[in-house]
């Protein structure tokens, strides 16, 4: 017995698709369909010139109207589509079926939404890309997937949540899992970074599957694959400057309340710099419960070692010191733009200049063939610390 029939299709909106019937009741029929397709079919018969990127645009003579032109895809033309082809293939319902109203609705099975940015420099574009893998996995791993959906996850959410990087032959793949969602990261053909969110199950967000709520999924969409490159770009730029730096090293008084300072150097201030990174832009905040495990943790410390007061009164300073916010109506806190980056900053040098340093042994000479070139960086590396006030 055939279980399925497959129809290739060529249309001349859509480009290539198929619709797939099922041969026994109820009937079930899936529409497979390509954006991107859609799109270049458009630009033809518009007339604009363009140059294809696989899924995807590599440049064109106006960016502008063909990004309008791809924000026109809706679900009303979806519908059009698939009505039109159902007159002209072999239906499983009889007209009188028809007539009494057994009709199809379509349903949202599986959604991608991608962003592509040319790069107009691929070889310096995949360098950032690739270090922002290292340092995101080094300085707080993005593990934490609701930086990227949105989404709060707790002990009884069900799926699974992990974050790979995949290195197949030597193009590296960032992706992220999210119950049965998933974002993913990648150089297309050495030109582009591909940042997409593949949502293949609606429930995961809160919205129906019917065909009307596309719109809704492609915010959902198109917000998460913003939300990470943000992060990555703060991770990358994070330098405060010494004015900031400054006042975060000192003690700060905001209308009557007193805190204390966060110090460079202090250790359980790096454990809290380090916990924020992990924590990242939680758009649902974070908690006195979330943060002070893993403090504790970063610490070396038993939970119970790192009692709750200390906690309160660390959370205390970061909020005086502008670098979480209370969430209004809520015991929760988010991560100020100020506070990623503060964060970042302190752990990035600690990781690259004071654990590197700290872990040389002094008694031993560093012998190199020219030493002048490292006497050079001793020196400018000296007067950097002694401007950022480091040094005594």
């Amino acid at each position: 017995m055939v279980n399925h029939f497959y129809f290739y299709i060529y249309d001349k909106d859509f480009g290539p698709l198929f619709i797939k019937f099922c041969s026994y009741f109820p009937f079930g029929v899936k529409l497979c369909i390509n954006g991107h397709e859609w799109l270049k079919c458009q630009l033809d018969k518009r007339g604009i010139t363009y140059e294809a990127l696989d899924n995807g645009i590599e440049s064109c003579e106006v960016p502008k109207r063909v990004q309008q032109i791809a924000d026109s895809l809706d679900e009303q033309k979806i519908e059009a589509l698939f009505r039109k082809w159902l007159k002209r293939l072999p239906h499983p319902f009889t007209a009188q079926q028809r007539a009494q109203n057994y009709r199809y609705q379509l349903s949202i099975l599986q959604a991608e939404f991608a962003l592509t940015q040319v790069l107009d420099r691929p070889l310096s574009g995949r360098e950032f890309f690739e270090q922002v893998i290292r340092e995101n996995l080094d300085l707080g791993r993005p593990d934490k997937v609701q930086l990227i959906f949105d989404r709060r996850i707790i002990r009884t959410t069900p799926g699974q949540f992990r974050t790979r990087v995949l290195t197949q032959g030597v193009v590296p793949t960032l992706h992220v899992d999210y119950k049965r969602s998933k974002i993913k990261q990648y150089h297309k053909e050495e030109r582009a970074l591909r940042t997409e969110t593949t949502i293949n199950d609606t429930k995961d967000f809160k919205v129906g599957r019917l065909l009307r709520n596309l719109g809704q999924l492609r915010q959902i969409g198109f917000d998460a694959n913003r939300r990470l490159l943000r992060v990555q770009t703060l991770s990358h730029n994070c330098l405060i400057g010494q004015e900031r730096f400054e006042q975060l090293t000192q003690p700060i008084k905001v209308e009557e309340q007193r805190a204390s300072a966060l110090r460079f150097g202090d250790p359980r201030v790096f454990a809290l710099m380090l916990a924020l990174c992990q924590f990242g832009l939680i758009p649902e905040g974070l908690r006195h419960a979330n943060l002070r495990p893993a403090v504790a943790s970063l610490l070396g410390l038993k939970p119970d070692k790192y009692s709750q007061g200390q906690m309160t009164y660390d959370l205390r300073r970061l909020r005086l010191h502008g670098l979480i916010e209370r969430i209004p109506g809520t015991h929760r806190y988010r991560l100020t733009e100020e506070g990623t980056m503060a964060s970042q900053f302190y752990t990035r040098l600690h990781k690259r200049l004071f654990r590197p340093a700290l872990s040389c042994n002094g008694d031993e000479p560093i012998n190199l063939p020219d030493s002048r070139p490292l006497a050079k960086i001793d020196k400018a590396l000296g007067e950097l610390l002694q401007e950022v006030s480091l040094v005594a």
